[in-house]
């Protein structure tokens, strides 16, 4: 008993870093979401110099709201409270739909603003960035709430989740600061593949961590990492195919 006892508390000591790694986790990517759209959208709005319509408000609202739903959760499951991170797991499920919903909805008016300033084809070719960026995350959700039961692939299906919507928020700093003056209109899609293996570092810090701890990498990261990267970068020569623009300037025609 004595023998069953040490190694229940061992495991308990080994376990606890591991569940606090995933919280800390959860608050990068809430301070990278944060202090991405910091310069183009809290301080503008902040300012009451942000304009834009009630749909890109709510979709911020939404997704940021997220961020601050992961972290909750993560410290639910850090501290053992897993009770209530089940209870609110309903949350989470309802949060993601929404997001996924106005996701769409915002990639749809990107493309009617580009329209109405006459670049309908950048506008068509650059929404399969949001696009399909709401779609892996839609996917990688799904994923993890199937196997809530796991909780081991289960959290890292969140982390994975939640890193893949942080490009936008770091493509905002190189918009700020890199990108030379220009006219209005959505840049072209090569240019998000830098500000996304920028966030990407966040998996790569996580699959370290696996390593140096478990003496392995677990497959969530291998394998989703692999997909997110390669959604990423077959976005450019996709976003440039004539099948792309009849699917996406569907959406648009039907939109308007």
């Amino acid at each position: 008993m004595t023998i069953l006892t040490a190694h229940s508390r061992a495991r308990g000591v080994i376990a606890s870093p591991a569940r606090y790694f995933y919280f800390n986790m959860a608050l990068a990517c809430m301070a990278t979401a944060f202090l991405g759209f910091a310069p183009t959208y809290w301080l503008p709005l902040a300012r009451g110099a942000f304009s834009g319509s009630p749909v890109v408000h709510f979709h911020g609202f939404l997704f940021f709201s997220w961020t601050l739903y992961f972290a909750l959760q993560s410290w639910l499951a850090a501290s053992g409270r897993t009770a209530w991170h089940r209870s609110f797991g309903i949350v989470g499920v309802s949060l993601a739909t929404a997001m996924t919903i106005f996701g769409f909805l915002v990639a749809v008016e990107a493309m009617k603003r580009s329209a109405a300033i006459g670049q309908t084809d950048a506008g068509i070719a650059f929404s399969i960035v949001p696009l399909s960026g709401i779609a892996f995350f839609a996917t990688v959700f799904a994923a993890a709430v199937i196997q809530a039961r796991k909780p081991e692939t289960h959290k890292r299906l969140m982390l994975l989740a939640g890193i893949s919507l942080l490009d936008a928020a770091v493509a905002r700093w190189f918009l700020t600061f890199l990108a030379p003056p220009g006219p209005l209109g959505p840049p072209p899609v090569f240019v998000t593949i830098p500000p996304a293996f920028v966030a990407y570092l966040l998996l790569v810090v996580a699959i370290v961590y696996d390593r140096r701890t478990f003496g392995r990498v677990h497959p969530v990261y291998l394998y989703g990492g692999l997909a997110l990267i390669a959604v990423k970068l077959l976005n450019w020569p996709i976003s440039i195919t004539s099948a792309w623009h009849a699917i996406a300037g569907g959406m648009l025609a039907m939109a308007q």
